[in-house]
């Protein structure tokens, strides 16, 4: 299973054969995983026209768009199952909450967690963040304990601890990054010590698509007894993710990254850990028994999904995830590698356009800039062409201004774009005159 370090992309940069968990089977990495015109039918907003020109979705870092098959089990559930979970005896209580229920078994799967215990619904990574730092960081980061974070941290994984060390008197401290946005592990280990409490991290940076050394900052920060949350944001749609491997204390994603809907997502938390922390949002369902004199807590993960749940986006998270292990992630880790190295050299062919990050490790991020046009101008021309991408700084201010940028144009890609995709994006930039 040497393939299927959670911290590298490796695994599909390698020309030998490899391994693919999801059937079991040896494949030749170069050769065609898989037929990309048939996936991309399943998926009908592809078939949207923008401006008179076919839709060319490159702002996949934002969000995914959703398969045929999640709209439908959303639909279902409306139609046969639509009911509060957990409540009643009757028939689509029943319905509703085994589905529910196993939903929270597909995503224990789909990480190897040991435990159902150990995964939480909340609206997205942003809310789950917040959940650690709200509730274990509350109970357990005091004045002089540091939180380490690194300069490629999105907002939702910097202003939840900026906010607690103000309330507590703790210390935020920065891991530099170089000039091609890659974390200075040399200088991150001299960072550690006695007082780091929690280390952050993304595991794929969204701006630069920088693949960070998790797996060796996890193994760094609990040898001085560190605990340690990922942000799985942009890497839990495009690289394999063993969470036994990698062991992190709490890992964190959201549903709409990973062609699920908005509105839902995921904190993984070691049980232990849960166990031990007090609840962050209080009222219905998370409670055992209440009165006006004393209250007590449901176990987890139920401690910490007060009020009704998002249900149906629940279930239709469990239908995407499905979707993605039918296919398999190292399949489609290896495609978007294809796409994403087709997509660079095609970008640099152009006069005037600068990629920004270029870390060995990367997934399906490009950043870039083009002389003589600001982002904005550059995102408008390409969406008369019919072509998606975002442009601004990506809710990820700290790195562009260590880079000394304020915005950028950004193209990430996902499992259903083509190189003829990537061709008519090139053409366009070349051709733009704002």
């Amino acid at each position: 299973m040497e393939y299927f370090k959670a911290n590298t992309l490796r695994i599909y940069q390698d020309s030998a054969p490899i391994f693919n968990k999801s059937n079991g089977k040896l494949y030749d990495s170069n050769a065609a995983i898989f037929d990309v015109e048939k996936i991309r039918q399943d998926f009908p907003i592809l078939n949207e026209v923008i401006n008179e020109k076919p839709l060319i979705w490159f702002d996949n870092a934002s969000t995914t768009q959703k398969p045929q098959t999640v709209i439908d089990r959303l639909t279902y559930f409306y139609q046969h199952e639509n009911s509060n979970i957990h409540r009643a005896a009757h028939t689509l209580a029943a319905r509703a909450t085994d589905a529910y229920e196993n939903a929270r078994e597909t995503v224990r799967h789909f990480l190897n967690a040991k435990s159902v215990n150990e995964i939480i619904f909340v609206k997205g990574t942003t809310e789950g963040i917040n959940l650690v730092a709200k509730s274990w960081g509350k109970q357990n980061i005091k004045a002089g304990d540091e939180i380490l974070l690194t300069h490629l941290e999105h907002h939702a994984n910097i202003v939840p601890w900026h906010q607690l060390a103000m309330e507590t008197g703790a210390k935020l401290i920065v891991a530099p990054v170089d000039d091609q946005g890659q974390i200075l592990l040399d200088e991150y280990k001299k960072l550690l010590g006695s007082r780091t409490k929690l280390v952050g991290l993304c595991h794929i940076s969204n701006v630069l698509g920088t693949v960070t050394p998790a797996q060796e900052i996890v193994n760094l920060a609990h040898e001085i007894g560190a605990k340690v949350l990922i942000d799985a944001a942009q890497s839990i749609a495009h690289i394999p993710i063993d969470i036994q491997e990698l062991n992190p204390d709490w890992l964190v994603f959201s549903g709409h990254k990973i062609f699920g809907p908005t509105g839902i997502g995921v904190v993984y938390g070691r049980q232990d850990l849960l166990d031990a922390t007090d609840p962050w949002q209080s009222g219905g369902n998370m409670i055992s028994e209440v009165s006006f004199e004393h209250i007590s807590y449901r176990p987890i993960p139920k401690r910490f999904e007060a009020g009704t749940a998002n249900i149906a986006d629940v279930v239709a998270l469990g239908k995407a995830l499905d979707y993605v292990q039918n296919i398999g992630l190292t399949a489609i880790a290896n495609y978007e590698n294809e796409l994403l190295e087709y997509a660079t050299l095609g970008l640099k062919t152009i006069p005037g356009l600068h990629i920004v990050g270029n870390a060995m490790e990367k997934a399906s991020v490009i950043s870039f800039l083009l002389d003589g046009f600001a982002p904005s101008e550059v995102g408008q021309a390409l969406n008369k062409q019919g072509i998606a991408v975002r442009s601004g700084h990506h809710c990820a201010q700290p790195i562009l201004k260590r880079l000394g940028l304020t915005s950028t144009v950004r193209l990430s890609l996902a499992f259903y774009n083509t190189k003829s995709e990537i061709n008519h994006c090139i053409k366009a930039l070349e051709k733009i005159d704002c």
